[in-house]
């Protein structure tokens, strides 16, 4: 049976902490957790360092709550599902009726790349919702920009408050709907010079050449391996599925490569194209599946003239 605010509840029962001191963190956190203590449920903590150290010292000597090492669980969204859904798998078949689990982004992806840690924060609402899980998201209203808030309140049904409510966002939009939307995709800095490589309908042997010519010992050997594969995967997919003209872009900066390829097509029709396996045969589903295993930064961007990936191996987390 479930316990607290998922009490009756079915599938993944998903909120926000909109926090805006440590006392609003810890007035929602503590009872979350010492709640699922309290009925034998799993519970765990998967917050940034300050926070975690903040929660451990707060709770009650000896109190069974696991924490988890952020950093590796939220190197990029897919890995954070599959650690998750292999966490949660475990639990359950322990016999867990319900899974507590707080969690938080780490800083540095509340800028460039949130959009696709935003297309997490929606897809989740599917990708848990075959387990007993009730997680609350925390994000500081303080440091968190505006725009990402905008988005956190359209990804999360509800919002837990330090008076022990669960209010509705009132924006909140099912993932279908959300992840299929037009968004606008940041343009990296870089992508104001001039490309090193420009082709139009390049072979995927083309591409992966164009890769391995361009790179200029700025990042490691795997790191160059992982984008040839993905560029090729890409390029294959739009010469395939999407609508002619592809067009390859490719720029270097002293920290990072940024691939673009863009077709006249709409893109992939599975919303969680990229963040989950390809199950269902969508056209262009491995692709992408591969290019946000293997990249350290996978946007998306849809308009009215096409479809556009822009794949970055390196550090993306340029000023925004």
């Amino acid at each position: 049976m479930r316990t607290g605010a998922a009490a009756g509840h079915v599938g993944y029962y998903h909120e926000a902490i909109l926090h805006d001191s440590d006392e609003h963190l810890l007035a929602v956190v503590l009872p979350f957790l010492l709640g699922g203590i309290e009925a034998g449920e799993p519970t765990v903590v998967g917050l940034a360092g300050r926070n975690a150290e903040l929660v451990r010292r707060a709770l009650p000597a000896g109190t069974q709550v696991a924490f988890l090492p952020g950093g590796d669980v939220y190197a990029r969204p897919t890995a954070a599902i599959r650690v998750y859904r292999k966490l949660l798998a475990s639990y359950v078949a322990d016999g867990a009726r319900q899974i507590r689990i707080v969690g938080e982004l780490p800083p540095p992806v509340l800028g460039a790349t949130f959009d696709w840690w935003a297309r997490y924060e929606s897809a989740i609402n599917h990708a848990y919702d075959d387990f007993p899980l009730w997680s609350m998201c925390a994000y500081d209203t303080r440091t968190t920009p505006p725009r990402v808030l905008a988005e956190v309140t359209r990804t999360h049904p509800r919002v837990a408050l330090p008076d022990g409510s669960h209010v509705p966002t009132g924006d909140y939009t099912e993932p279908p709907t959300y992840l299929a939307e037009q968004r606008l995709m940041l343009p990296d800095p870089v992508q104001r010079t001039t490309p090193t490589v420009e082709l139009t309908d390049p072979t995927p042997a083309e591409a992966r050449d164009a890769v391995r010519a361009a790179h200029r010992g700025q990042l490691p050997a795997d790191d160059v391996d992982d984008l040839v594969v993905s560029v090729s995967e890409v390029v294959s997919n739009a010469l395939r599925h999407g609508v002619p003209p592809v067009r390859m872009r490719l720029w270097t900066a002293a920290d990072r490569i940024v691939v673009t390829v863009r077709d006249g097509g709409p893109g992939p029709t599975d919303p969680y194209a990229g963040l989950l396996p390809a199950g269902n045969g969508a056209a262009g589903g491995l692709g992408l599946w591969i290019s946000h295993q293997s990249c350290d930064h996978v946007a998306l961007h849809r308009d009215a003239d096409g479809f556009t990936i822009r794949l970055t191996a390196g550090n993306p987390h340029f000023p925004v």
